[in-house]
């Protein structure tokens, strides 16, 4: 049966996302079917502040067991 597992990391720590992504494959014997993801736009503070938060990153692997 086909499943799907989501991950979810920040853009300034990507090399951490994908390093739990690829152990989480490697421990659970994963048979990838597709990996897809999304990077959010930056957002300006509620404030009119320019400071820039760091962009969120989506991870779908889907996947059989």
């Amino acid at each position: 049966m086909r499943q799907m597992k989501l991950f979810k990391g920040v853009e300034m720590e990507i090399s951490a996302l994908e390093t739990e992504v690829n152990e989480w494959i490697q421990e659970n014997g994963i048979a990838v079917i597709s990996i897809s993801g999304n990077i959010t736009p930056q957002s300006h503070s509620s404030r009119g502040q320019e400071r820039m938060s760091g962009s969120d990153i989506l991870i779908i692997v889907e996947y059989e067991k």
